[in-house]
């Protein structure tokens, strides 16, 4: 049998192709120097709100410890976030944005704005809100067998 006689299959394959079109699209609208994996650092900060631990983060992201340290690192470097020990656990680190990593942020976001308008042309929100029982049902049946 091929692929196309399992409709299983061709989901994964237009999610997996999906999801290389954001990333592609998002990292060419990108400030230069920022990567995508660290705008996915920043992005979470601006919406989940400041002063996320670094593994709160990595879970969010589904990334590794040492792929969240790295980035974490390297955002630090740029002065785009800070990461302080937690003030009730020492042990415990905080990571926010800085005035920098904002602007930064903004920057991605005004550039990105363009492709996502032009997204929101192709599709009404009726598709949208229609697609989203579906891959919700599937995201949390992923999860539910790791």
């Amino acid at each position: 049998m091929v692929s196309e006689d399992h409709p299983e299959v061709q989901v994964f394959d237009e999610i997996s192709m999906i999801e290389y079109g954001v990333r592609t699209a998002i990292s060419r609208s990108l400030p230069v120097g920022l990567t995508y994996p660290q705008y996915e650092v920043l992005n979470l900060i601006a919406r989940r709100g400041e002063d996320l631990t670094p593994a709160f983060i990595a879970r969010s992201l589904k990334m590794t410890p040492g792929a969240i340290t790295n980035t974490l690192q390297r955002l630090e470097a740029t002065k785009l976030i800070t990461v302080d020990p937690c003030g009730a656990d020492r042990r415990r680190k905080r990571v926010r944005l800085t005035a920098n990593g904002r602007e930064a942020y903004a920057r991605s976001m005004a550039a990105i704005r363009p492709k996502v308008e032009k997204l929101r042309d192709g599709f009404t929100q009726k598709e949208f809100r229609d697609a989203l029982p579906f891959l919700r049902a599937l995201r949390i049946w992923m999860t539910e067998q790791v």
